[in-house]
Parts: structure tokens; sequence; C-alpha cells
């Protein structure tokens, strides 16, 4: 599964951008997908999750009531809609894709896919 992110970019805080992550193959849609961030000199955070029914979320406390993960399936896409953004929200964002869980997985490490990252920066 190759997933290609895009949608980062510069605003100003209080403002709002949409990532989109599209996978390359159709089988994508049983697959959970999930959004991380790295920031300059940090270790890659979790940030959101969707089932693959899209059913089920979770997120970071630290973006709760301010991102918001969807997909659809029918265009092999996962969204992040980013509102009220911070400067502490200036990262490069990673989409991700894991097969055959259970629980959404919250750790780089419960990701088998990994999409290139784009960056969103946001200046106070």
């Amino acid at each position: 599964v190759q997933l290609q992110a895009s949608g980062g970019g510069l605003v100003q805080a209080g403002g709002s951008l949409r990532l989109s992550c599209t996978a390359s193959l159709r089988t994508y849609v049983r697959f959970a997908m999930g959004w991380f961030r790295q920031a300059p000199g940090k270790e890659r955070e979790f940030v959101a999750a969707i089932t693959w029914t899209g059913d089920s979320t979770y997120y970071a406390d630290s973006v709760k009531g301010r991102f918001t993960i969807s997909r659809n399936n029918a265009k092999n896409t996962v969204y992040l809609q980013m509102n009220s953004l911070k400067p502490e929200d200036t990262a490069a964002y990673y989409c991700a894709a894991r097969s055959n869980v259970a629980v959404l997985p919250t750790t780089p490490g419960g990701y088998d896919y990994w999409g290139q990252g784009t960056l969103v920066t946001v200046s106070s």
C-alpha cells in the first residue's frame, strides 16, 4: 500500500487546514488509518486514528475538540480536518495504515505503512 499525504501549508494561529491521505490500493478500505506528527527535534507522536468502517475514532488529548479524522472509502482517502490551529501544532504530519487490527493503534510501531510527511506551519 502506498500512501500519499497532502494539504499542508502555512496558516495563522486560529486558522484551519485539511490534510488528505490517498491510498494506492483498493483493499485500503480494510485498513485502520492514523495520523501522526513530528516536530523538529521531537519524537513522532500520535494525533488521531479511525477504523476501516469509520465508526470509531480516537484522538490525542492535545487535539481533541479541534481536529477531526474521517474517511471516504470510495475515494481511498482519509482526512484530517484541523481547526483552531496553534503554533504548537507545527510539524510534519504523516498518515499511516494498519490491516487486521481490533484496537486502534496509537504508537508508530502499530502501523505497517506510512506516507511521506506533509508540513504544517502555524504562525503566531
